[in-house]
């Protein structure tokens, strides 16, 4: 990376203005990308995934992707419940 010459202090001024709100944006970027990272990985965005990977190979792919998302919701609250009621009588 070669040096830069600046002539005035606003140049400098300028270039770290610019430097600022380049490290704002990549920041920026950074925290989306973890947001829908974070959106991607829940448990009813995974199996949707799957369900259209496979749509084409199951025939009844619109019962299953209607009732998959029903059913994880309804499960995963029970099996927490039940896992941490384990947790309590094993104490």
């Amino acid at each position: 990376m070669q040096n830069k010459k600046y002539t005035s202090y606003a140049q400098i001024d300028r270039e770290l203005e610019i430097l600022k709100i380049e490290k704002e944006i990549s920041y920026q970027k950074l925290v989306f990308g973890v947001q829908k990272t974070k959106e991607n990985l829940t448990p009813q965005n995974i199996v949707n995934d799957l369900i259209g990977t496979y749509s084409s190979a199951i025939p009844y792919g619109a019962l299953v992707s209607a009732s998959v998302p029903f059913i994880i919701k309804k499960a995963v609250p029970f099996i927490k419940n039940w896992i941490s009621s384990k947790r309590k009588r094993g104490s």
